[in-house]
């Protein structure tokens, strides 16, 4: 073969190679074509023992990209989303970033939004466990105690709280008696302990943190000791609503009662559909800051108690998202 052959025409040669190899190209992209696809990832988090996160994200949405054979064997086995906080400091609002990777070189991820979310310092608080009953009508309550599991002790179990410090405001313990007490002793083993804050009742069993908030001890035995004749209950002390609240750019981060209990007195049937008492309503309109009042303690009709007046202590702060009236 002469040198000429392969140079005569050279051009029109080279052209012919190249829509030789685009023809085969897509031909096996029209086979195989690129393809993108979505998948929810639950979010793996790195947290240091010192912080915890509130009401963080569990899940993202993962767009990657890749041929189709390829894509096709995709799946959360293969491709992860975390978070890594581990420099966080704590704050109300902290953007993080979410890294997706595939394991598949071949699988191109493209990164999801950043997230933000509230960074709280992360503490253990010891409690004791505080229990709630109601004597029967004719009785009347002289004790009441928590025991830990697996302990005869007397003393009242104390529990262990790890979580964020802002829900410790006021928080407490309690473990309720079903029913009433109608008899001189009663010993009810296995009973919830439910907390509660400033804000109401916390609920566990949704972690609503990284890592979960936790107890140590779920639930105690309860040891009730009353005897028949004049009767008393010991109630919670609750917050009425604000009548007004505080100015425009602030806000109640708070709320501190003290006593949290009283014990009441008087007739046995009043006693006996008495749960709580509802405390009142206090006007905040004024209020730019931490305000503490004295109110009276209004015992239903027909009953009584040693202590007449309730502190109520409210933490106020300017909201980060308002500004402040002039």
């Amino acid at each position: 073969m002469s040198l000429g052959l392969l140079t005569d025409d050279w051009r029109m040669k080279l052209l012919a190679l190249g829509l030789a190899v685009l023809m085969l190209g897509a031909v096996a992209f029209s086979q195989n074509p690129p393809t993108t696809n979505h998948l929810t990832l639950i979010i793996g988090y790195t947290v240091p023992p010192s912080i915890i996160l509130i009401n963080p994200p569990t899940k993202t949405d993962i767009t990657y990209t890749g041929l189709a054979d390829v894509i096709s064997h995709v799946n959360s086995s293969n491709l992860t989303a975390s978070v890594d906080a581990t420099r966080a400091l704590p704050s109300a609002a902290v953007r993080l970033n979410i890294v997706a990777r595939a394991t598949d070189p071949r699988v191109t991820v493209q990164q999801p939004p950043p997230i933000v979310v509230q960074v709280d310092t992360r503490q253990v608080r010891e409690l004791p466990v505080q229990v709630a009953a109601r004597a029967a009508s004719g009785y009347s309550l002289t004790k009441q105690v928590a025991i830990c599991p697996g302990t005869i002790a007397p003393n009242p179990c104390k529990v262990h709280f790890d979580g964020p410090v802002t829900w410790e405001t006021s928080l407490t313990a309690t473990a309720t008696l079903p029913g009433v007490v109608n008899v001189s002793t009663i010993d009810s083993p296995n009973q919830p302990v439910s907390l509660s804050n400033s804000n109401g009742a916390i609920d566990l069993t949704a972690c609503r943190t990284q890592p979960c908030a936790n107890l140590d001890v779920t639930s105690v035995n309860l040891h009730i000791e009353a005897t028949p004749g004049a009767s008393s209950s010991t109630v919670p002390l609750l917050d009425a609503p604000p009548s007004h609240g505080p100015p425009a750019g602030y806000r109640v981060t708070g709320i501190t009662i003290n006593p949290i209990t009283v014990v009441v007195n008087g007739d046995p049937a009043v006693l006996g559909r008495i749960q709580r008492i509802t405390l009142p309503a206090i006007d905040l309109s004024s209020s730019t800051s931490d305000a503490t009042f004295q109110v009276q303690i209004p015992y239903p009709s027909g009953t009584s108690g040693a202590v007449a007046i309730a502190t109520v202590t409210y933490s106020i702060s300017r909201n980060p998202n308002v500004s402040p009236s002039p």
